[in-house]
């Protein structure tokens, strides 16, 4: 069975536009996030052979989860491709308040029955607890990126799908986690 992810990072938000938006809670995405999506959309060559959808429960990973890769009116098998699915374990790494995700109450009318928050546990947005898996130390990074990694492998095996195909959207840091490519970064031990 061959499994394919397809990882993105999520389309410009507001928090991208300057550092003084850096405060902006869960910022949405601008409108050149947008045309940047459709552009993901017109240009994407595996839309059809697509089989799930995974994200960041944050709200530009979201937006760009369905703008780039939802189904439109004429796809044959949209009920296969939605609701995304929400893991935490793909949200960004800092505890900037741009990269602190909305508790899932008040996200969750946002998206509606497009986005499955059922995996996204209370607190997935506590960032600063010591006790909180969340909290953005190296080895707390190390261990979300497994649990991520994990996931998607189990999601595929569990498909039951000849030909699997993932598209995870998540953030620019977190990407290197993920993939463990930190070619010119130095990474502390």
């Amino acid at each position: 069975m061959p499994v394919t992810i397809h990882l993105v990072r999520h389309a410009q938000g507001f928090h991208n536009l300057s550092v003084e938006n850096e405060a902006l809670p869960d910022p949405l995405l601008t409108d050149l996030g947008l045309k940047q999506c459709a552009n993901v959309r017109a240009t994407f060559p595996a839309h059809a052979s697509l089989t799930h959808l995974v994200a960041s429960p944050m709200r530009r990973t979201l937006h760009t989860c369905l703008n780039s890769f939802g189904p439109t009116p004429e796809d044959p098998k949209p009920a296969v491709l939605l609701p995304v699915i929400a893991i935490p374990e793909l949200q960004e790494v800092s505890n900037s308040p741009c990269d602190t995700g909305t508790d899932v109450a008040v996200v969750a009318p946002e998206f509606g029955a497009r986005a499955d928050f059922s995996r996204v546990p209370a607190g997935w947005n506590n960032k600063e607890s010591a006790s909180s898996p969340w909290e953005p130390t190296l080895d707390k990074l190390e261990a979300r990126a497994t649990r991520a990694r994990l996931f998607l492998r189990d999601l595929a095996r569990a498909s039951g799908e000849e030909d699997v195909h993932i598209a995870a959207v998540s953030h620019g840091a977190f990407l290197h986690f993920l993939t463990a490519d930190f070619h010119g970064i130095e990474v502390p031990r």
